[in-house]
Order: C-alpha cells, then sequence, then structure tokens
C-alpha cells in the first residue's frame, strides 16, 4: 500500500481531469482551486511525471496524464457504483423472471402494475439463469417447477401449468377451429426447451406424424413463430391470453394440464414483511388470479 500515491491527490486528479479544471474540481469536491492544485502537484511529484499541462483556458493532458487518468476514472467509477448499490433504496424491487415470463406476461401487465403503484421502482431481471437472492440482489423470483424450492423461501403458486396448442388462425388449413387429435398430429410443430409435445400427444392418444419441426431455445419464440405461422406451438395458456384477444392465435387442440411444473414465486422468508416487496407480491397474486 505505500506504493499508492494519496487518496486525496488521485482523487483530485480524476476531478480535475475529468472537469479540466482546477475551478470545477473544487466547486465538485468542496475545497479550494488552491487546495486541488496542491493536491495534483503533489500526486506529479509522487509519480515523477507531468499530468497535466496549464493553458489560458485551464488544464490540458499530457500524453502520460491522459493513459493515467482513464485507468483512475474507471476505478473511482466502479467505486461510487459499488457505494450506491450498498446504499438502501426504500422503494426498489427486484424481480428475477425467465424471458418468456418477462416478455409475455410480466412487460405486457406493467402498465397495470405501474398505474396501481407508480412510487415502486420495478427493475426486472430476466434470465434462465437461477440467480442468488444475496449475490444478485433479487427481492422475488418467480420460477417453473414444483416445491420444495428449500425452507428459507415463502412459495405461492401464481399459475398451474394449463398447456394448450395454439396457432395462427391464417395458418393453411386451420380455419380458427380447433382440430381433432389425429390431424393435430399431422400439423408442423414448434418445440421449445421443455419437449412437451411428446407426453401432450401421449395425452390426446396419438403420436406425431409431423414432419420436421421447428426447435427454439424460449417459449416466447415458439409464440412468435406461431404468430408468424410457422406451424403449432404447445404454450401456458396465460402467456397466449392477450395474443388469444388479440385475434393472433387461435386454440387448436384440447386443453392439458401439465402437473408438476407449475409458476410459483418465491421470497425469502426475511424478506416478506418488506413494504414494497409486499405490495409487488400482492399484485402479482391478484393479476394472477384475475388471468387465471
Amino acid at each position: 500500500m505505500t506504493d499508492l500515491p494519496p487518496l486525496n491527490s488521485l482523487r483530485a486528479f480524476d476531478a480535475a481531469g475529468r472537469r479540466l479544471s482546477f475551478r470545477a474540481a473544487a466547486d465538485e469536491l468542496g475545497v479550494t482551486q488552491g487546495a486541488v492544485a496542491q493536491q495534483v502537484r503533489q500526486l506529479e511529484a509522487h509519480l515523477d511525471v507531468i499530468l497535466f499541462e496549464r493553458v489560458p483556458k485551464g488544464l490540458a493532458f499530457t500524453s502520460v496524464g491522459r493513459s493515467f487518468h482513464s485507468r483512475i476514472a474507471g476505478v473511482f467509477a466502479d467505486l461510487r457504483a459499488a457505494t450506491a448499490e450498498l446504499k438502501p433504496e426504500p422503494n426498489k424491487v427486484v424481480v428475477s423472471v425467465t424471458p418468456t415470463f418477462a416478455a409475455k406476461w410480466l412487460i405486457p401487465n406493467l402498465p397495470d402494475f405501474t398505474a396501481a403503484h407508480p412510487d415502486i421502482d420495478l427493475r426486472i431481471l430476466a434470465t434462465d439463469k437461477v440467480s442468488s437472492f444475496h449475490s444478485d440482489g433479487i427481492d422475488l423470483a418467480v420460477r417453473q417447477g414444483s416445491p420444495p424450492f428449500g425452507a428459507s423461501l415463502d412459495v405461492t403458486l401464481l399459475f398451474k401449468q394449463t398447456l394448450i396448442a395454439v396457432a395462427s388462425p391464417k395458418l393453411a388449413g386451420l380455419g380458427g377451429h380447433p382440430l381433432d387429435p389425429e390431424t393435430l398430429s399431422k400439423r408442423s410443430k414448434i418445440h421449445d426447451t421443455h419437449d412437451l409435445w411428446p407426453s401432450y400427444l401421449a395425452f390426446l392418444g396419438v403420436q406425431d406424424r409431423s414432419p420436421r419441426g421447428l426447435r427454439l431455445s424460449q417459449t416466447s419464440l415458439a409464440v412468435d413463430a406461431a404468430i408468424a405461422g410457422q406451424g403449432v406451438a404447445l404454450v401456458s395458456r396465460f402467456l397466449v391470453a392477450q395474443d388469444l384477444q388479440a385475434g393472433r392465435l387461435v386454440e387448436v387442440g384440447e386443453m392439458w394440464e401439465a402437473s408438476g411444473n407449475d409458476f410459483y414465486v418465491l421470497i425469502p422468508r426475511t424478506a416478506k414483511n418488506s413494504g414494497p416487496v409486499s405490495e409487488v407480491m400482492s399484485w402479482l397474486k391478484a393479476r394472477s388470479a384475475e388471468d387465471t
């Protein structure tokens, strides 16, 4: 640590470099212009280099000063960001959801949430990865699966996994009417990573007789492909409720309750009574009940 320059000198250099003015740097730091200039001179003496050229309108970097400042400024920016993350933000709520849940249900319903809770800063982390409540700063998470999820978590069911087969009404031969199982088995199918078509067709009592289907990594992409007329997708009904209502999709197969892979909201037991988090939780439950 003895090789490091004094912190006050580095702060003065960072501010002076961002503003290229001792006076402006002094205003930012709440000290005198002479104090900033002295700290910079001490830093130059410590490093044995010239960092600034004094020009009539302020300061100009030397080549060494510019290179050094780019590194120092980045370090101070990281320090400010790290400090800001530690400061309590009482109205901030971070919710972790899958990209499909975010795109097809949460974001379309955000206007309703914002109208009901204008003071809550809701931040959405959309990822398929398992997020950590502690290290990722997550307040609550919506996940698909089966309990138990952990003794430290409070778990609430949001949606049952109610699957339906959907397709664009313009898809040739559909005519907007449900298909009998044999006809559905021959239609081109859109698959996602859940790969539930074999189980669904077994539920209907038929085998897949369709040509090779389209395979996509996310359910939201499968929904978009179905809207585009690329085939029949198998999705949770609540995820396409708005598309069905708008006529972008129609149901073409029997509804199936696929047990064991429902949608739950998870929250640490130690945080479930927090004001804003509790309000988000209540809104999620009420809004999902309306859709159910």
